[in-house]
């Protein structure tokens, strides 16, 4: 059998489970952690409940998947260890298929953040079709609503277990309690958990920011104000923030 019969043959098997996600559906991201709770308290014994380091390269990874893939993300968001990417209306990228994005995210943000740690990180990704702008804008309101009660939680969580708690004692204190519960538990140790950094309690965006920059032109000798494009890293979300929806 010839190369080109066999390649017809067999590349009908290999594309059998391709799925494409339509071009009227908006195409989002999200990649997570696999195994982080293990690789952040047991193995890097990172601060808790929340770690600046930790956070910082959690950050980077995104900025990385934003600026460095070329695959029109116009928006990244990160909380806890998860991170969701919002792509352009119209991007064409690998055709759509999901197969393609997620193994190419999921590779890139492990590869990144194994970089920034020094050892090996994995993700995980799913990729997210939704229909409309409404839903795409609610999205990013679930999630930063759910990083506000991961946070409240934790918080709780490790203040107890630093009191001299065990996990089982402290996860059973917290267990059906209300949000009000939670604040006044923190407030009577001296925490408002208004005044908790926004990171914490929201999350972080990151999407391209324009600024201008002073350019010399050494013939005219005339300074010449330019437009840059970066990717910027918003630690000061506003409560209920959405990205621009194009």
């Amino acid at each position: 059998m010839t190369f080109n019969c066999l390649d017809t043959k067999m590349r009908v098997y290999e594309q059998s489970l391709d799925q494409i996600i339509p071009p009227e559906n908006y195409l989002l991201a999200r990649i997570d952690g696999r195994s982080f709770t293990r690789l952040t308290k047991e193995i890097c014994q990172f601060e808790a409940p929340f770690d600046e380091r930790f956070n910082r390269m959690m950050v980077e990874t995104v900025k990385a998947l934003v600026a460095d893939t070329g695959m029109e993300i116009t928006y990244g968001y990160t909380q806890s260890d998860e991170i969701s990417l919002l792509f352009a209306k119209d991007a064409q990228v690998f055709g759509r298929k999901v197969r393609k994005l997620n193994s190419i995210l999921a590779g890139t943000a492990s590869a990144r953040f194994s970089l920034l740690l020094g050892q090996p990180a994995v993700f995980d990704c799913r990729i997210i079709p939704l229909p409309n702008q409404e839903l795409v804008a609610d999205y990013f309101r679930w999630r930063m609503e759910d990083a506000h009660r991961n946070c409240l939680k934790s918080w709780c969580y490790w203040t107890l277990r630093k009191e001299g708690l065990s996990a089982s004692k402290a996860s059973k204190e917290l267990e059906g309690k209300s949000i009000a519960f939670k604040n006044e538990l923190l407030f009577q140790r001296g925490i408002n958990f208004n005044d908790l950094p926004v990171w914490q309690r929201r999350g972080v965006g990151v999407y391209w920011h324009e600024y201008q920059k002073i350019g010399h032109n050494p013939i005219t000798g005339e300074d010449i104000p330019t437009t840059r494009r970066e990717v910027y890293a918003d630690y000061d979300l506003p409560k209920g923030f959405v990205p621009i929806i194009q």
